[in-house]
């Protein structure tokens, strides 16, 4: 696990009053439009925002060959590792894209968090119904936060109605949203319109803490 010591990080406003730890989803790093934008407009509101990639994405970006997720435990620790180098004490929220918000989740106990918060949660692989991640999303917290587009395909409004979620979880759909919470381009609605929206509700659920 030396890689861990060499993985690409990126903080926006190390001012911020509170901290938000980024970790992306399996098939994009930190320097996404997705995660870029989501960030930089936590930034501009007093937060203090975190990215980082992942080992196995690091080393697509210096190798240029693809290759898939690390398994859970190397994620974990990852994240861990980045949490685990500030000592400021900051009100800290861990938040996550697709894979990274399942991670954001187990990982929010152990790392004194006051919130996991989901931008688009994989309830299921896509086409697999019946393989719930729903173990994941248990965690000590008085809340967290999942928001969904409800056209996303790892787990949409008349599915996840369904499932017996944790009393802790705010589940908030955003209309017109999918995985990546992107419209549909003959929707008219341009993406980073869906992006800001989730914005507002992070911003709102973390001042409201």
């Amino acid at each position: 696990m030396s890689e861990m010591q060499r993985v690409a990080l990126q903080r926006d406003n190390p001012d911020g009053r509170v901290r938000v730890v980024f970790a992306h989803g399996a098939g994009a790093g930190l320097q996404s439009d997705f995660m870029q934008f989501i960030a930089l407009g936590l930034a501009l509101h007093d937060v203090d925002v975190v990215r980082f990639n992942f080992p196995y994405w690091q080393k697509f970006m210096d190798t240029g060959v693809r290759r898939p997720p690390n398994p859970m435990a190397h994620l974990e620790h990852c994240m861990a590792t980045v949490v685990n180098q500030f000592d400021d004490n900051k009100p800290l929220f861990l938040m996550g894209k697709s894979m990274g918000a399942r991670v954001a989740f187990r990982q929010a106990d152990g790392l004194g968090a006051r919130a996991a918060i989901a931008l688009g949660y994989p309830f299921h692989p896509v086409g697999k119904p019946e393989r719930l991640r729903l173990d994941d999303l248990a965690n000590g917290c008085e809340r967290n936060l999942i928001l969904q587009g409800d056209r996303d395909s790892f787990g949409k409004p008349q599915e996840v109605v369904h499932y017996a979620l944790p009393s802790n979880i705010e589940l908030r759909w955003l209309a017109g949203g999918d995985h990546s919470l992107q419209p549909t381009a003959r929707s008219g609605i341009a993406p980073t319109e869906l992006w800001q929206q989730a914005i507002n509700q992070v911003l709102g659920f973390i001042q409201a803490d």
